[in-house]
Parts: C-alpha cells; structure tokens; sequence
C-alpha cells in the first residue's frame, strides 16, 4: 500500500505539474470556471501584473519550452546566433498552445523581444499585442511620466478588452494583492538563506514557477504554505558552499541544471528568477494614484538587472553585491543563456567588482533545452570545493 504524499510532496507535485504541462491546462480550467474570463501572457521580466488583475484577468507568465519541445517551426524564423526562447515560444503559439489566451505583452528585454512581438502581431492578427516600454530616464517628470502615460495606455486597452473601466480602487486592491505576493517571496527568500537546506533551490524554482500560472492570492497562499510544512520537516544540513547566481532573468534554465549545481555541493542563497514577482523591491502604496505609485516603485525601488537600463556605470555591480553580502554568499555563478546579449554584455563589468571584492566567481553558458548537465556539475563541484579550501586557507 502506498503512504500518502506529505504536505511537501503535495505542494511539490502541483507545482510540478503546471511546470510540465505546456498546454496550460490550468489556465483554461480558471477560464472555464466563470464564463468570459480572459487571460494575458507576458514574456519575462518584468510587466505591471496589476493592471492585468484589475482587469479581472489572469496574467500568464511565458516562459519558453524548455527542454520539454521540440522546436520545428520556430527556428524558421530566427537566425542561428539567437537565444531560444523566442524559437520556442513562436513554437507553442504556432502550435495552438497559447491560444487560451487572449493576449501577449513583450516587455523591453532586448532588441530580440522586441522583435518578436512585432512578428506575433503578424502572425496572430486576432490576439491583443502590446510592447511594454519601460524608462530610460529615471527623474519622475520625465522616465515617470513617460511610463504612466504607457501603463494608461494598457490600462485603456484591457478595459476595451474585458468590456469594462478600470477604476483607480480596482488598481489599488491589485496593487495590494501583489504587495502581499511580494511580501511572502520575500519571506521564502529569507527563509532559503537562512535554512537553504531546507528549502532546496529546485523547489523554490517551482514554487515560483506556478506563480506564472497560479491566481496571486493563491499563489501567496502556497507559498506560505510550503514555508511551513518544509520547516515541519528535518532535512540533512551539508557544509554547502553558498552562492548567487546571476544572469537567468529571462530564457530560463532547465530544472536538471538547478539540481546539478545543488548536487555539485552548492546553496543558492539568492539569484535573478522570475524576476516579475520580485521586481518591486518593497510595499508598493495601494492607498494613492495607482499609476503614479507603481511609476515611482519602478524608478526608484526596483531589482537591478542587465534588462534594466542603468545611467551610472558606476553602479554595475552595486545590487549584485548587495545580494551578496545580505544572503551572505560566499561566491557568485554566472549562468547566462547562449547569446544573451544583455546578460552576456554586463558579466565582465560585475566579474571586475566581484574581483576587486574578492567575491570568487564562475561562468558557464546553457540553453533552455541543454541536456548535458555533466559538465555544468563538474565546474559547479570544482567550483564549492575551491570556496571552501579558500576559506579554509
């Protein structure tokens, strides 16, 4: 007789299941709960999920094929020296599994995105496409009012869609929906760092990923829900070597690469995720001009990626080591995917503070579909064992 899954393994198991499943089966069993709901996708980083919300839609998080698609029809339409991501999403909406949805949104990521929402509103002429442009400039009359006036924008266009107005206090109680989604990511980060051997990476990954599925609300609550039954639960405590890793903010890497570095003997104390959900830094005021508030959050308390532009060269280097020092790592993993421009075009600036700080490094590059984790998991291995003999010295 089989025992039954511990609350672990049920949290697991479910998220494990909307990770697999590339027709979005959860998407359209929430449509079909209330006739006339509609869904928005969005490609990474990062999107104001709000104004989706307050729509009374259900924002979808796309975040390619992974290792799971073949991709046939996709590498038609992109030259040989670009990322994957795009091949494999114009693959799955090719192929009828994004058409539970009623739109997509490309954020300002990198001229390939931007390319790509170009190319869906040829290739899908009945779907809402919008180009989410961010600020360039950071001063709140300028960058800010700039990115209100695009923010109203989409604000019109989802009303046009659902039929309805978008009212300030439907923006407002969104905001706060996201706030406390924010607030229990934090938490399990907190709770990663300070006991990543209970909270294994691989899991965190997949708890995050059903964020990209998952209604917010429910989404928090399973979040907090896992922080509980994990810490209900003993797991071994190894001499780990705890790291961040860095430049995986977009074509996301396979889950056999995140388990392949923890096998190798490392924590991963803070990395750059699913960055939508942790863009926005801190409570976000849900009592106020909404548009305003999220403009304000975004130029000034907001993550720091290569997808962000940055004015201060300066500055590279600065959140990295913040993340660093706070989750106390002990070394930082460039993990960038083949031929990201922006991730690939920052790590030499980051590795020279880094270096300066005398914070150990290492890089390697993958794609979405990499299969041969052997060589990750040596360098990742080399990589532990040289901290820890290090700190030994």
């Amino acid at each position: 007789m089989m025992s039954a899954l511990s609350p672990v393994q049920q949290i697991l198991e479910r998220c494990q299941t909307l990770f697999d499943d590339l027709h979005f089966n959860a998407v359209k069993e929430w449509k079909a709960a209330v006739p006339g709901r509609k869904a928005i996708g969005y490609m990474p980083v990062y999107v104001p999920r709000e104004i989706i919300h307050a729509a009374g839609m259900l924002p979808v998080g796309i975040l390619g094929g992974g290792d799971q698609l073949e991709v046939i029809q996709g590498d038609a339409y992109y030259q040989s020296y670009i990322c994957r991501i795009p091949r494999s999403t114009i693959e799955m909406g090719l192929t009828g599994r994004l058409d539970c949805l009623e739109g997509m949104l490309f954020p300002s990521i990198c001229d390939v995105i931007r390319n790509l929402s170009g190319m869906w509103q040829i290739l899908f002429k009945d779907k809402y496409v919008r180009y989410i442009d961010v600020p360039q400039n950071y001063e709140d009359e300028i960058g800010g009012k700039f990115y209100i006036e695009e923010m109203q924008i989409l604000r019109e266009d989802l009303a046009r869609l659902s039929g309805k107005p978008i009212t300030d206090d439907a923006l407002n109680a969104s905001i706060a929906v996201y706030n406390e989604n924010r607030a229990a990511l934090r938490e399990l980060y907190a709770y990663r760092a300070a006991k990543p051997w209970q909270a294994p990476t691989s899991e965190v990954y997949l708890l995050q990923r059903a964020g990209m599925i998952l209604p917010p609300e429910e989404h928090t609550r399973l979040v907090r829900d896992y922080i509980v039954a994990t810490d209900a639960v003993t797991r071994p405590k190894r001499d780990n070597a705890r790291v961040v890793i860095n430049g995986t903010f977009c074509e996301q890497p396979p889950l056999t690469l995140i388990k392949s570095i923890e096998m190798a003997g490392c924590y991963v104390v803070d990395d750059d995720f699913m960055l939508v959900g942790r863009w926005l830094l801190d409570h976000v005021p849900a009592d106020g001009n909404p548009l305003q508030e999220l403009s304000k959050a975004f130029l000034h308390r907001s993550a720091t990626t290569a997808a962000k532009y940055d004015t201060t060269r300066e500055q590279k280097g600065v959140f990295l080591m913040k993340q660093v020092k706070t989750m106390g790592a002990e070394g930082v993993i460039f993990a960038a995917p083949s031929f990201c421009d922006p991730a690939l075009l920052e790590r030499p600036m980051l590795q020279d503070v880094l270096t300066q700080h005398k914070i150990p490094h290492t890089a390697f590059k993958y794609a979405e579909n990499t299969g041969q984790m052997a060589p990750i998991r040596e360098q990742a291995g080399t990589f532990a064992d040289s901290i820890k003999l290090w700190n030994a010295a």
